[in-house]
Formats: structure tokens, C-alpha cells, sequence
């Protein structure tokens, strides 16, 4: 079988969905000999995947694209590029694929929000994704979704038939795990100016990421004498003035710290020097960020909606979605409980180890197989 990846969508700075797309190449690459691989990549990707030497991948590297550049290129050209690698699948690792394919198609969607929170996404994305995700649903030979969650709301807003859509798990990466080497853990506290004690968010600063909840349950905390300060991991999303307006608004400037974008390098020390992992996100395909937390041995408090139970379970505590005393009192609760701090930190790293790329590229590679078997 020859399989072609459409990798064009990873962006410079990947977080969940880049992840996702340089780690599923990656395992792919270590548990199967037997096929062949077209990886279609720009050239930042190509750079970011970085894969060793490997006679079963083919590379097949593109000028780099703006996101709305790349969407055109991809019915326009790519059909052209397809036909003329010879491949006999296609898996688009990005919501959309070509309208016209000359080979089976495979097609991941990471999260229905296009559907159900079209408010959290910019009017250009509004526009654009339902469309181009319908499409896909109707035009693939399969589909995979990164969660069951994603995969039930996908049957349910699609109107799919269940047996078309696999949910393929993430996988959490070895080097989230809980570290101990004291000279790197000051070097990177250092590099991004890190307090000793801190919570931490990791992910987007976005509407959907729903901080200014975790902004006021952290007031609260601070009001109520906790010396904590509030760690921020991430690039600015659409909309974050507002985030800094409220900050500014209560009078947390000094207390809370945005580090931007840190690296996948970077990430599993940053996490380790944290004392509480806060995700209070309105909705998530898949959370990854928590798994990466709990991997790394951080107590998880996140909210009770869509996929997040499916990755935690009972490792984590969850926390109805907007309720700010509620996520106030678990922050209290973990933060002033060592023994459960320990119960929790003990669970995540068992709860963690249950997810890893190579099963999501097991039963990725079981899709590709169905697919060629019936087609």
C-alpha cells in the first residue's frame, strides 16, 4: 500500500491539532516496514517533523503557506501532486481534503466547535470549516476523530454512520514524565522567568480556552491568602485583550505571567516546576494538555464537558464549566491537601501511561487497511 500524508497544515508553532500531526507520522514510521509513505509537508513542517533516515518515506516538500493560501493550493494544485505521486490512499490530517481525489481518502477531524460553539471561532472559520467539514464527511472512505467524544458529536451534528468514523485516541510523548534534574529545571525557570510557585495553564489564550474563569477562581484565591502566582503558557489567540483587560481589572498585573509560545523542548520541565495544572476550557477534542500535566506528574483540575472525562477519568478532578467557586474550591482543596495532591499526581502518571502514539497509529493504520480491504 502506498499512503499518502497531507501534512500541510502544521503551523509554525504546533500545539494540539501541529501535535498531533508530527506525532502520528512519527509512530507510523516506527510500526510499519510494510508500506510506503508520501508525506505532502511544507517546508517548516518538514523541519518539525524531523523523522531519521527512512527508506519508506517519501517527502514531498512545499513553499510555505498562509493558512487561507494553503486552503486554495489544496483544490487547486494538490489533486495534480496526488496523481502524479501514485499514491492509493490519502489521509488529510486536518479537517479537509480535496473535492476531487484520484485514490481513497481518509479524512481526521479534531473537534465539532464549528457546530456547536461557532461563537468561539472567527467569522472567516464560521464560514468556511462547516462547509468544508460537511464535505469531508460525505467525500472520505473513513474518517478518524482524535476522542470517542469528538467521534459521538461528529455521528450526532454530522448525521454520519457510526462504522465510518474511528476514534484513534492521542498518544502523550515520553518526555512528558516527571523530572528531577534540578540544573535544567532552574535553567529553563530562568529562561521564561518562572516564580517558585505557581499554577499553570497550558494552551491557546482564546475565547474557547474560557481563562476568565480560571482569572476569577484564582482572585478568589489570592483574596484568600494563597502565595501562588498564575503561570499562562501560550500564543495569543483571536480576542485576548479582554483577558488582559480583566487581569488588569482586578489588579492581578503583578500575579499573573504570560510566558507565549514555549517549545515541546521546553514544555515537560515547565510543567514539572508547576504546582497545580488548571484547564478550564469550555470544550476540547481531545485536552491534551491535561494528559501531558498529569504525565508529568501535576495534579489536574479541568471541566466536566466533552472529552475531558474520557482523558482524565478519576485521575484528575473535574469542575462543572463556568462555575467559578467550584473551581475555586478544588484549587483550595488539592492545594491544601498533600495527600491528595499525591493520590492525584499517583493516578495521572498511571492514567497517562494508558495513552501513547503508537496505539493511535496502530488503529490509524487498522483505517487505512479497512479502507483499501473494501474499496
Amino acid at each position: 500500500m502506498r499512503i499518502g500524508i497531507d501534512a500541510t497544515a502544521l503551523p509554525p508553532q504546533p500545539v494540539g491539532a501541529g501535535n498531533y500531526i508530527i506525532q502520528l507520522i512519527r509512530a507510523l514510521a516506527g510500526i510499519n516496514a510494510n508500506d510506503e509513505y508520501v508525506i505532502f509537508a511544507q517546508q517548516r513542517g518538514h523541519a518539525l517533523i524531523s523523522l531519521p533516515e527512512n527508506e519508506s518515506f517519501e517527502w514531498i516538500i512545499l513553499e510555505d503557506r498562509n493558512p487561507g493560501s494553503r486552503l486554495i493550493w489544496e483544490q487547486t494544485l494538490f489533486p495534480r501532486l496526488i496523481r502524479k505521486s501514485g499514491v492509493d490512499l490519502l489521509h488529510s490530517l486536518h479537517y479537509t481534503r480535496p473535492v476531487r481525489l484520484p485514490c481513497a481518502s481518509v479524512v481526521t477531524f479534531h473537534d465539532m466547535t464549528f457546530f456547536l460553539y461557532p461563537e468561539l471561532h472567527t467569522r472567516a472559520k464560521r464560514l468556511f470549516f462547516p462547509l468544508a467539514i460537511r464535505a469531508s464527511a460525505r467525500q472520505a472512505d473513513a474518517l478518524t476523530a482524535i476522542s470517542e467524544s469528538t467521534r459521538q458529536d461528529a455521528i450526532r451534528v454530522l448525521g454520519i454512520s457510526p462504522e465510518k468514523i474511528t476514534a484513534t485516541q492521542l498518544g502523550v510523548d515520553p518526555a512528558f514524565r516527571p523530572i528531577n534534574d534540578t540544573a535544567a529545571m532552574r535553567k529553563i525557570a530562568e529562561k521564561y522567568d518562572l516564580p517558585d510557585r505557581f499554577i499553570l495553564y497550558v494552551g491557546l489564550i482564546e475565547p474557547r480556552k474560557n481563562l476568565p474563569m480560571l482569572i476569577n477562581a484564582y482572585k478568589c484565591l489570592i483574596d484568600g491568602g494563597e502565595n501562588y502566582k498564575l503561570v499562562l503558557v501560550g500564543r495569543y489567540g483571536w480576542m485576548y485583550e479582554d483577558l488582559l483587560r480583566q487581569i488588569n481589572n482586578l489588579d492581578l498585573g503583578g500575579m499573573v505571567h504570560f510566558t507565549g509560545y514555549v517549545s515541546q523542548e521546553d514544555l515537560p520541565l515547565v510543567y514539572n516546576l508547576s504546582s497545580l495544572f488548571v484547564y478550564p476550557t469550555i470544550y476540547e477534542g481531545f485536552g491534551l494538555p491535561a494528559l501531558e500535566a498529569m504525565a508529568c506528574g501535576v495534579p489536574v483540575i479541568t471541566t466536566d464537558v466533552s472529552s475531558l472525562p474520557e482523558i482524565v477519568g478519576e485521575a484528575g478532578m473535574l469542575v462543572p464549566v463556568n462555575n467559578v467557586e467550584a473551581l475555586y474550591g478544588a484549587m483550595i482543596e488539592v492545594l491544601g491537601d498533600e495527600d491528595l495532591c499525591r493520590e492525584m499526581i499517583n493516578k495521572g502518571i498511571q492514567r497517562a501511561a494508558k495513552f501513547t502514539w503508537e496505539q493511535t497509529a496502530k488503529l490509524t493504520l487498522q483505517v487505512y487497511q479497512q479502507v483499501m480491504q473494501t474499496g
